[in-house]
């Protein structure tokens, strides 16, 4: 079975519990893009996209937005939580984001169709992902 196999979980202690997060590789920023620049950043695939009222936003490779000359004030680390959580699940994001900033970091998540993305200072990653693993461990039947 394909992990875009599995039914979306809804129950809150059954998605900590299999959270199972993973630090993908690489450096990622966020950046407004202006209407002129759309098209030169869209070939270069940015990680995500939000058409915001003041602009396209994008989450993008940091090399990517450096050659493009994208302005960005922080760079970050992606955690891919790979359980298949349900879009309608209700407090996954809340405890995730709970857990972070209890222990003093900033998350920035995105929910995708299948994951929830977790970014974080590229600096925590570490520490980032010992807390999403520690919270998984504390929610074991």
């Amino acid at each position: 079975m394909h992990d875009t196999d599995k039914q979306p979980i809804s129950d809150l202690p059954t998605l900590l519990r299999g959270l199972d997060p993973a630090l993908l590789p690489g450096e990622y920023v966020f950046s407004s893009v202006s209407p002129e620049d759309e098209a030169g950043v869209l070939r270069r695939r940015p990680l995500a996209t939000f058409r915001e009222q003041e602009s396209l936003s994008v989450i993008i490779d940091r090399a990517d937005a450096d050659a493009l000359g994208l302005a960005h004030d922080s760079v970050h680390r992606c955690i891919t939580l790979r359980v298949a959580s349900s879009l309608t699940a209700v407090g996954l994001t809340a405890t995730v984001s709970r857990a972070l900033a209890d222990a003093g970091l900033s998350a920035n998540v995105v929910a995708a169709h299948h994951h929830d993305h977790v970014f974080v200072p590229a600096a925590a990653a570490g520490a980032a992902l010992e807390v999403l693993r520690s919270l998984s461990r504390m929610t074991e039947a």
